[in-house]
């Protein structure tokens, strides 16, 4: 049971990251439209439906998981699980901050820039690889 529910485990941060992954961009784009027009009531729902129907979901599913693979396989003590939850708190505190962003944009209150939604976009690139890193290697 240990293996399914860990490639279940992978598949739900897979979908977590491509949302995350996509939904910056999708701001990127928001930003060029007209408040109130179709294009931007288009980008409200494809937003809304993303963060609610993809990226909200599995990030639980991976949480869940996540955190009954490191019970049973008696990770809790080591070292780079506790680094890998840190940048796990940290990707869940962005998913957070994209919460707010869709809400801003829902009410025609967004406050940033194309250039900030650009390098939002990064983050969770460089949180995935230390991740993975941490995961895969185990280096302490």
């Amino acid at each position: 049971m240990y293996v399914w529910l860990k490639a279940f485990h992978v598949i739900a941060i897979i979908a977590w990251m491509a949302g995350t992954l996509y939904l910056p961009r999708l701001f990127v784009y928001h930003c060029e439209a007209e408040p109130g027009s179709k294009q931007s009531e288009t980008f409200k729902v494809m937003e809304r439906r993303l963060l609610h129907a993809i990226i909200t979901p599995a990030m639980v599913v991976s949480w869940v998981l996540g955190l009954w693979l490191a019970w049973a396989g008696g990770f809790y003590a080591a070292g780079w699980l506790h680094a890998k939850l840190v940048l796990v708190i940290a990707l869940s505190a962005l998913h957070g901050f994209l919460v707010r962003c869709v809400r801003e944009f829902a009410t025609d209150r967004n406050r940033h820039s194309q250039q900030f939604y650009r390098i939002l976009n990064e983050i969770p690139t460089i949180l995935m690889i230390g991740i993975v890193i941490l995961a895969v290697v185990k280096p302490f």
